[in-house]
């Protein structure tokens, strides 16, 4: 198991992320002892005040609950809700929804920070808050009702926000995590599908490398020859030419099955009939099943539930 340091820092400005050794231990349902113990052992995240109090960072509590680290937790206790209504990532749509047609990029931001927050996970934000948000510029977009500079400031907007959650999700990742590599395939300029795909690793456990869109097969091909990775991701949201597509992955998944390298595929662009011909490791309709394959193939490091955690 990865030994994650206890940080010293005087920097408490954002006392929203932070939590008390009491809150953590009143939600998880152990001693604040316990929870000490595990701050001073490198089981929980945890910054050091300029008096010497543990604080834990609340997107670290929440993501070691959803990898089942934690025991019985009522993050109740711990997230900030409107009138104590559950996290519901249909509100969070709605919200995205209204911040989107708005143009506020504030308001977006703060949208995908609040859903994080509230405990949704980055894939679920992904399927049911970015996705369905996008497809309703989309089709603004196709009925005339918003330009493509309109969707670009929007684009860019939610890139911004998911940016943030990264240096959120990645800021305790674990040393010993497995690397997957992917992107976009040649000819697909969208960004948003590879940067959710990257976010879902990284909240998995993995060290995800993220080429971007528009990226041409033998670049993938020498990705997986000098990173050795242990996953290979495309999303093919858009193809240019489905034919050229095909003879390209071909070979990039006989380099990859010949290095033992899992290749899971997905995006709109990759319809039953197309895919009856390629061969892949795995498909996913959407990034929930993404996350379900990689921790398949890596499962985070489990926290001890009670009693003192075992030596490494």
């Amino acid at each position: 198991m990865a030994i994650i340091k206890t940080n010293e820092t005087n920097d408490m400005s954002d006392d929203s992320r932070f939590l008390s050794t009491v809150q953590v231990a009143k939600a998880v349902g152990v001693s604040v002892t316990t929870i000490k113990r595990w701050v001073d052992d490198g089981i929980l995240p945890a910054h050091r005040t300029a008096g010497g109090h543990r604080k834990l960072v609340l997107a670290d509590v929440l993501r070691l609950t959803r990898d089942g680290g934690l025991p019985a937790t009522d993050l109740g206790q711990l997230v900030p809700r409107d009138r104590g209504e559950p996290a519901d990532p249909d509100r969070y749509r709605e919200q995205l929804t209204d911040a989107v047609d708005a143009i506020d990029d504030e308001r977006i931001r703060d949208v995908l920070r609040a859903a994080h927050r509230g405990g949704i996970p980055i894939e679920t934000i992904a399927d049911r808050i970015v996705s369905p948000v996008m497809a309703h510029i989309g089709l603004r977009w196709q009925h005339g009702s918003v330009d493509v500079g309109t969707e670009h400031l929007v684009t860019g907007s939610i890139v911004a926000g998911l940016y943030e959650l990264q240096s959120r999700i990645a800021a305790n990742a674990a040393d010993d995590r497995p690397v997957a590599v992917g992107g976009a395939p040649e000819g697909d300029h969208y960004i948003l599908p590879t940067l959710l795909a990257k976010l879902t690793l990284i909240e998995a456990g993995w060290e995800a490398v993220n080429v971007g869109p528009n990226t041409p097969a033998a670049s993938f091909r020498k990705l997986v020859e000098d990173r050795r990775p242990k996953l290979l991701w495309l999303s093919v949201s858009h193809l240019v030419d489905e034919t050229k597509f095909e003879m390209e992955f071909q070979p990039l998944f006989r380099e990859a099955q010949a290095r033992g390298v899992p290749v899971a595929v997905g995006g709109r662009a990759l319809p039953e009939e197309l895919r009856s011909r390629l061969p892949y490791t795995t498909h996913g309709d959407g990034f929930a099943h993404l996350a379900a394959f990689a921790r398949t193939l890596h499962a985070p490091a489990q926290r001890p539930k009670r009693g003192r955690p075992p030596k490494t």
